[in-house]
């Protein structure tokens, strides 16, 4: 009873580790084929027979109990089971016989395992070798491909690719060694590069420097084309409103429009400057190139603004300006283009440096100038330059306020010049009529100055009133007057006709008028040249209209405005003033040689007896000098000239005679001596009313004609001649006859009144009572004369 437990348990403990299914398999009487390869194939099959064997020990409890229970059904199954062992035996044998088969193909088998598993793991590293191989490829194209670009120069695309290197595959190279000298070579390509695009740079600033002076001229030159046109444009507006003002035809007006794009015309590369300036950009270093184009163009600067010490500035003045705008020509291009390059208050700056040092070069060099033309040049130079400037936006006000701080200076030298070619031209004059064959010679020296004394083109040879000196002189104020403007102009102040006008009168007054008031004080000249003096200065007096419209139009002036009463010349009263010096002067000298005539009458016959049938001697000589006076007056000075002349010299004359009276070389005249003067002065009352009338005097409506200057003479001889002359003491027959005549000299002249000659025996020859008479009432004259002084 205890054998069956114990068997029992040990039964139990067999089951440990037997495998489900193979004994369902078993039981079931399936095929263990494929639990038996299965097994082989695992490499366990020591593991398959002890669960065999464990079930066949499972069995044979089973067996015994069976036997046991079912003893004979036992003896049975034993020989069953033998049956079965006997199965079992040969199973096994058959399995070992397989399992041997099965080792033997599977020796081979094992073989070839190994050697695919050993290619699988060649296959593995090189699929790895050829990830890192491709890798390293990819690096190595990179690298050749940024070689490449910067041997063509090509740094941005070089500079790409280094990107791609360092932020895409660098940390992805497995190789160490390889990637240690990526990342070495990385930063000496980057310096290569920045080397490589500064010495482009430097390249280009030696370049830009060698162009900036015709890149100034250029832009100097587009600026002076400009105001060419601007000229050409106001000429044009001066020539219509001078139709408009004659009241000519209808004035056609067009718009002419010339675009210039800068940009096409200023050709210059900034390609190296883009380029480097990007270049530093990518490379992370921008602000360092910001320093150092700053700085190199700041001394390029310095050297452009030093002027050439064995070269005259007025040479050198030209380059010398342009090398300076093409300078800011450039910086203006780089500030706007060159993607903050530049700022605006570091080109104000520089800006500041060039024309402070501009403004000193001018002020110096203007103050040594000692030629107007020299100074205008170096002006109008500057003015285009402030022009070009300009149009880019810079500040060229000092440079303009040099030129008008000048102005003076300049206007100093060019009145020097012009008194000089006054000066000369009065000298070389001889004081002439000028004679004019030609047409054109008419219109260069007439017309074009508006002197002409007719609208009518007269017939030729044509006698001028005027002699060489006064076109001669026309046209150097006429220059003034441009170079003033040309100086004036330009500069910034809209306004300044009112400083030309200013400079005009100075010219007129201080120069012109004071060289011919020079000729007029030295009298050195002839009546006939006195006389051309006055006609002459009478003519630059009218010309002084043609001179203020002329700098109006060159100022842009309306012709209205000069037209006005209070905005002409004060140098045309000036002028005016000097006709009455000339006129003066001229009366001086037909005043002389009439006293050297009228001396003459000292050899009259004061005490004749008998009247002369004729007139003196000295009066014909008088009356043609008068002659030639008043004729040679017609024909170069107007009417109210000529009849100054007239008067003054009639007036002399007359005064002449009535002093001869009163001088001391006559002690005492007759009657007949007395009668002799009347005929002369009858002779130069004809010729007096003669002249009047034919030189057209007449019709000026004057209150005193030429006879009326004879008055006080008139009166005298005929006070003496009067029957009664004591009627000169009578109020109002003193007033209606004896006007002009004063006591004092009367008196003087009466006194030396003796009716006849004193002879032997004089007082006993008879006398008329007409004689009587005229005698006691020139006593009583006498008388009467001494009672009132």
């Amino acid at each position: 009873m205890s054998v069956a437990p114990k068997r029992k348990t040990v039964a139990e403990n067999g089951d440990i580790g037997i495998d489900i299914g193979l004994v369902t398999a078993i039981t079931n009487g399936e095929d263990l084929g494929p639990i038996v390869r299965h097994a082989f194939e695992s490499g366990k099959p020591e593991a398959l027979l002890h669960q065999l064997r464990t079930i066949v020990k499972k069995k044979e409890v089973e067996i015994e109990e069976l036997c046991r229970l079912h003893y004979e059904e036992f003896i049975l199954a034993v020989d069953e089971l033998r049956g079965v062992l006997v199965d079992a035996d040969e199973l096994k044998s058959m399995l070992y016989s397989e399992n041997f088969q099965l080792q033997e193909v599977a020796s081979a088998l094992l073989v070839k395992l190994d050697e695919l598993l050993e290619l699988y793991s060649i296959k593995k590293n090189v699929t790895e070798a050829l990830q890192t191989l491709k890798v390293c490829m990819q690096v190595s194209n990179l690298c050749l491909t940024c070689n490449q670009h910067i041997t063509e120069g090509r740094f941005y695309p070089a500079l790409k690719t280094l990107g791609l290197i360092e932020k895409g595959t660098l940390q992805n190279i497995p190789v160490k060694a390889f990637r240690k000298v990526i990342e070495k070579q990385i930063p000496a390509i980057k310096l290569h590069i920045e080397k490589k695009v500064c010495s482009e740079f430097n390249d280009w600033l030696v370049q830009i420097r060698s162009m900036a002076k015709e890149i100034g001229q250029l832009a100097i030159g587009q600026a002076a084309s400009a105001r060419q046109r601007e000229e050409e444009m106001r000429a044009c507006q001066r020539e219509a409103e001078e139709q408009s003002h004659s009241g000519g035809g209808d004035c056609v007006y067009t718009l002419d429009v010339e675009h210039i794009d800068e940009d096409s015309v200023l050709e210059f590369d900034l390609t190296p400057v883009y380029r480097t300036h990007h270049i530093h950009t990518c490379l992370g270093i921008e602000e360092k190139f910001h320093d150092y184009y700053y700085k190199n163009r700041l001394m390029q600067l310095n050297l452009d603004l030093q002027i050439s010490s064995t070269q005259p500035f007025l040479e050198s003045h030209q380059p010398f300006l342009a090398q300076i705008a093409g300078f800011f020509i450039v910086e203006d291009r780089v500030l706007r283009t060159a993607g903050g390059l530049l700022s605006e208050s570091q080109v104000e700056t520089i800006w500041d440096t060039a024309i402070s040092n501009m403004t000193s070069v001018l002020e110096d060099q203007f103050s040594r100038m000692d030629a107007a033309s020299h100074l205008l040049l170096i002006k109008e130079f500057v003015t285009l330059l402030g022009a070009t400037l300009t149009r880019y936006g810079y500040r060229v006000t000092p440079l303009m306020d040099v030129l008008d701080n000048s102005r003076d200076k300049y206007h100093e030298l060019l009145l020097n010049e012009c008194q000089k070619q006054i000066a000369d031209i009065l000298a070389h004059d001889t004081f002439e009529q000028m004679v004019m064959k030609k047409e054109y010679e008419y219109k260069m020296n007439v017309l074009s100055f508006h002197i002409q004394s007719s609208d009518r083109m007269p017939v030729f040879p044509y006698v001028a009133s005027f002699s060489s000196s006064v076109p001669d002189a026309c046209r150097i104020v006429r220059s003034f007057i441009v170079d003033s403007v040309s100086y004036l102009s330009y500069g910034g102040r809209m306004k300044f006709f009112d400083v030309v006008k200013k400079y005009l009168d100075k010219l007129l007054i201080d120069v012109l008028n004071s060289s011919l008031l020079n000729i007029v004080h030295g009298g050195t000249f002839v009546e006939s040249q006195a006389m051309q003096i006055a006609a002459n200065v009478a003519v630059l007096e009218h010309a002084c209209d043609f001179f203020l419209l002329h700098a109006a139009q060159l100022c842009g002036v309306p012709v209205r405005v000069v037209e006005r009463a209070h905005a002409g010349l004060t140098a045309k009263t000036v002028l005016k003033v000097s006709q009455n010096v000339a006129y003066n002067a001229l009366s001086n000298l037909v005043n002389s040689k009439l006293d050297e005539f009228m001396a003459l009458m000292n050899n009259v016959n004061w005490t004749a007896d008998d009247a002369p049938q004729h007139a003196n001697d000295y009066i014909n000589e008088v009356l043609i000098y008068l002659d030639n006076i008043v004729s040679t007056a017609q024909q170069i000075l107007s009417l109210e000239s000529v009849y100054k002349i007239g008067v003054g010299a009639l007036g002399h004359i007359s005064d002449s005679i009535v002093t001869t009276f009163l001088s001391d070389n006559v002690k005492r005249f007759t009657i007949s001596a007395v009668m002799s003067i009347d005929n002369d002065m009858k002779m130069l009352e004809s010729f007096a009313d003669e002249r009047f009338e034919s030189t057209g005097l007449s019709e000026l409506k004057k209150e005193t004609s030429f006879r009326d200057c004879l008055v006080e003479a008139r009166q005298l001889v005929n006070l003496l001649l009067s029957n009664q002359p004591e009627n000169f003491m009578n109020p109002v027959i003193r007033q209606k006859n004896y006007g002009a005549l004063d006591y004092k000299r009367v008196a003087t002249i009466c006194e030396k009144f003796k009716d006849s000659p004193d002879r032997l025996f004089g007082s006993l020859s008879n006398r008329n009572a007409k004689q009587n008479a005229r005698k006691k009432s020139m006593d009583m004259l006498k008388k009467r004369l001494k009672d009132f002084s």
